[in-house]
């Protein structure tokens, strides 16, 4: 059975990759960043508190790190002229995209199951045998998360005419606005637009426009997903400051479904499982949409 035209696209930025040092100086950093017992976490998931630490590790620094090591894939080699050269093989635009994407996510996705491991065996050490299950559970679902990063990063790449460009829209529209800021775009001037006033996150109102806006986004999507596998509530923020927001008394600057509807029934479309959805839509429509424009955009 022939292999597919992008196989050895793929194989190439994996391989790309894999050697490189910039993926394993991540998973490095993941593993020192994660790492974090926290007295309140052990009370309430006990051993499972090792797969919390691979949540943490999903946080600020993956997206971060993934989009660097992803966003020229394509740029670079149309400012290089190597992608014409490309072109001249028997490769479609498609199989480019298509390589590129699934090669970087295989590079990156073995540093990243590495990091998870070796926070696993440090867990395991310290604090006992927790859920394989669930570890494997949560381990997929990031996994899953750096392919839509990596999704993400090539669209833009592939549609930027440069270097430049390319970055400022990956890391200042989209790191910045839609990772580190939005839970304030999105309950300041987007729900204050649509309501008529933003919404307080010390006292967030049972609403669930806002909840639904909050969670639009990979990293809060990829929060709410991880947060709901781990049990700890129904938030996109990070499982520490949710069980800390649903202690009682508890004064924390973070928007969770269980805190503002509290014996209220939420709506069913802000079930947690929704977050998968919200994660591969935006894998596949910002790709898709990159393929329409690549296709027929001059190489130039």
């Amino acid at each position: 059975m022939a292999l597919p035209r992008w196989f050895p696209i793929a194989r190439n930025e994996a391989y790309a990759l894999l050697t490189a040092k910039g993926p394993w100086l991540l998973a490095l950093l993941l593993v020192g960043w994660a790492y974090r017992p926290e007295y309140l976490a052990w009370d309430e998931l006990g051993q499972n508190m090792t797969v919390a630490f691979v949540q943490s590790a999903g946080s600020v620094l993956l997206p971060l790190g993934v989009l660097l090591l992803s966003y020229r894939s394509i740029v670079e080699e149309r400012d290089s002229g190597s992608l014409k050269f490309l072109l001249g093989l028997p490769v479609t635009r498609t199989d480019i995209l298509v390589g590129k994407v699934l090669g970087r996510s295989a590079g990156l996705a073995v540093p990243f199951t590495v990091a998870a491991v070796v926070l696993g065996l440090l867990g395991v050490v310290r604090f006992g045998l927790f859920s394989p299950l669930l570890f494997l559970g949560v381990t997929l679902v990031t996994l899953l998360y750096v392919l839509t990063l990596v999704s993400v990063a090539t669209a833009v790449s592939a549609v930027t005419t440069s270097t430049v460009r390319a970055t400022a829209l990956v890391f200042g529209g989209f790191y910045l606005l839609l990772t580190v800021f939005w839970k304030t775009i999105a309950s300041g001037p987007v729900y204050g637009a649509l309501t008529g006033s933003a919404a307080d996150p010390y006292a967030a109102p049972a609403d669930g426009l806002l909840f639904v806006l909050l969670r639009l986004t990979p990293e809060r999507a990829y929060g709410v997903v991880t947060n709901w596998l781990l049990g700890v509530g129904n938030s996109g923020a990070g499982y520490s400051v949710v069980l800390t927001k649903l202690q009682p008394e508890s004064n924390v600057n973070a928007f969770v479904v269980d805190a503002a509807f509290g014996q209220t029934t939420a709506p069913v479309y802000l079930h947690e499982a929704l977050g998968l959805v919200v994660l591969v839509a935006w894998c596949v429509v910002p790709l898709a949409l990159a393929r329409y424009r690549f296709e027929r955009g001059d190489l130039a």
